[in-house]
């Protein structure tokens, strides 16, 4: 007797037809109905009669029903044990500032309802250094912004991000519409991170493209400090949606940037399949049903699902 039988032969009693069982678990009725064959051969007792509707168990078949649907609740409590205890253990995973703000806690609750033994360790940083940690086997994955010093790793593409202009409504020079070219923003000041920071490169070369310098009156490298800056109306600055998810929603205004590949590229690495343990492997799903759940529910400001 075999499980896969069980479940045929449950899922028919429960629906009454063996097409719609069939159907239902994916396989054509002739097989479904060939599995409850071999199961009444072995048991030597008629299990289903037919009607001009489908079918309904016999005595035998209504009595055998209910101790299969018990044996089966046990195989999938015992599945589930197995699994729950093969997914202990430690999982690292790195997420710069911006990435950490959004994400972070969604992931963090998202681990605990579904792996409640797993131990993760957050690491926040810049996407260069999450890279050499990873390289390092200091990480287990992490979300990076670029692929240069991940070349050993493996590596899926997850989501875009726009950029935004953000700064105080009251600041001079602000945009006042929901977008804006480079071009209209020349004058306005900035403040950034500085030239090692991914996301400098990316704004100076967007500025080189729509041809006019930026202007930055200030350099930080922590986002924390950075967006108090702006807060306080000291300049503006440009940076993804995410940076701002910390602060209430009216504190900052926010205006897209539409020139033409102002984004940011979010890339999931990890480890390699082999070196990763099934809580890190569990972990790396977990954190992509939870980054397409945030973009789905529009709580990643400017976010948009890449393919894989």
């Amino acid at each position: 007797m075999e499980l896969r039988q069980l479940r045929y032969f449950v899922r028919t009693v429960e629906l009454g037809s063996m097409g719609r069982a069939a159907a239902d678990l994916g396989v054509v009725t002739s097989a479904l109905s060939q599995q409850i064959s071999r199961l009444e051969g072995e048991l030597s007792a008629r299990l289903l009669q037919r009607t001009t509707t489908g079918v309904i168990p016999t005595d035998a078949g209504l009595a055998f029903c209910r101790q299969a649907q018990l044996a089966l609740r046990h195989v999938d409590e015992a599945a589930r044990s197995a699994q729950h205890a093969r997914l202990s253990g430690h999982v690292s995973i790195g997420l710069a500032p911006s990435t950490a703000s959004v994400l972070a806690l969604p992931l963090m609750a998202a681990l605990r309802l579904r792996y409640p033994d797993i131990r993760i360790h957050l690491v926040e940083s810049l996407s260069g250094n999450l890279a050499a940690m990873l390289n390092a086997r200091q990480l287990d994955l992490a979300v990076l912004f670029e692929t240069e010093g991940a070349k050993r790793l493996s590596v899926t593409p997850l989501l875009d991000e726009s950029l935004f202009v953000i700064g105080s409504p009251g600041l001079a020079g602000m945009p006042r519409g929901k977008q804006v070219r480079l071009k209209a923003i020349g004058a306005l000041p900035l403040i950034m991170p500085s030239g090692s920071h991914g996301l400098r490169a990316i704004v100076a070369t967007a500025f080189a493209q729509a041809g006019c310098e930026p202007n930055i009156v200030a350099e930080i490298d922590g986002l924390a400090i950075l967006m108090d800056a702006v807060r306080a109306g000291l300049a503006a600055t440009i940076q993804p949606g995410a940076a701002s998810s910390r602060l209430p929603a009216d504190a900052l205004k926010l205006v897209r940037v539409t020139d033409a590949g102002v984004r940011r590229r979010n890339l999931l690495a990890s480890l390699s399949d082999d070196e990763l343990s099934p809580a890190a492997l569990a972990a790396r799903v977990v954190l992509g049903d939870v980054v397409r759940s945030l973009v789905a529910e529009s709580q990643w400001v400017g976010a948009s699902l890449l393919k894989a």
